[in-house]
């Protein structure tokens, strides 16, 4: 399982990624006025977001106004409002399910195989938010690129791209990051413990411990034992023994004086 360090690194790149994804679908600032040609009325400023509209003059006084009906807007506009909707619940929802299987924390007690699959299904959800982001962002970056080399376009008409295109971006490469750490070090950590256990001896399945019994005292059994015979000594000396020596006896020698 990932050590704690690379979980809480994790954590923190979600939480970047969630606030610069909530800050760019609440900004205006998706498409800016694009200062070039004759356009010379350099002092007014507007401002087209997913939500709104804004005019801003002279750096000093700035309206806005919200855009009356959802169905007057561009297709892009609104596949744009509803993945960036959809990024921010589910980099909402996937912070919340890693803060519940990250080490540090109790949620999940003594069973290391449930958090790493929580982790993995956060990392999941972040990546999804993550593509989430990309799209709408890289499509509106598209459009406004196309038309400012479109011929047919006139000068005043022609937008550049905002910040919250930017911030976008980078919340983007923060959700990736925090959603690849959750995912790939419990993937390989899955992939070893399942490794370990296939070698790891197995114990078989008919083994039953019995508790050790007490000791009984038991009758002592003495057993006769053998013992060889033990040479006697005596004063006569016996003649029915049979031994080959090659020294003489004493009563050979006598016998034969």
């Amino acid at each position: 399982m990932a050590n704690s360090a690379m979980e809480i690194v994790a954590l923190l790149l979600t939480a970047v990624g969630l606030i610069g994804a909530a800050a760019s679908t609440g900004m205006p600032m998706w498409r800016v006025t694009a200062f070039i040609g004759a356009n010379i009325i350099v002092f007014e400023t507007r401002w087209e977001g997913l939500w709104m509209n804004c005019y801003r003059q002279a750096n000093i006084r700035m309206q806005c106004k919200v855009y009356d009906s959802l169905l007057a807007l561009s297709p892009d506009l609104q596949a744009a409002r509803g993945l960036m909707c959809a990024a921010v619940a589910l980099a909402g929802l996937g912070l919340i399910v890693s803060i519940m299987g990250m080490q540090c924390t109790s949620c999940i007690k003594d069973n290391d195989r449930a958090k790493r699959a929580v982790l993995i299904a956060a990392g999941c959800m972040i990546i999804l938010s993550c593509l989430c982001v990309l799209i709408p962002v890289s499509w509106t970056g598209n459009v406004i690129i196309r038309d400012f080399y479109n011929p047919l376009l006139l000068d005043a008409e022609r937008r550049e791209l905002g910040e919250a295109l930017y911030i976008g971006w980078v919340a983007a490469a923060f959700l990736f990051a925090g959603g690849c750490i959750f995912t790939c070090c419990n993937v390989q950590s899955d992939d070893g413990d399942s490794k370990r256990r296939m070698y790891s001896y197995s114990r078989p399945s008919g083994y039953a411990a019995y508790p050790p019994q007490p000791l009984q005292p038991q009758a002592l059994v003495m057993l006769p034992q053998h013992q060889p015979p033990q040479p006697v000594l005596s004063r006569h000396p016996s003649t029915n023994y049979s031994y080959h020596s090659s020294y003489p006896s004493v009563r050979s020698g006598v016998a034969y004086l």
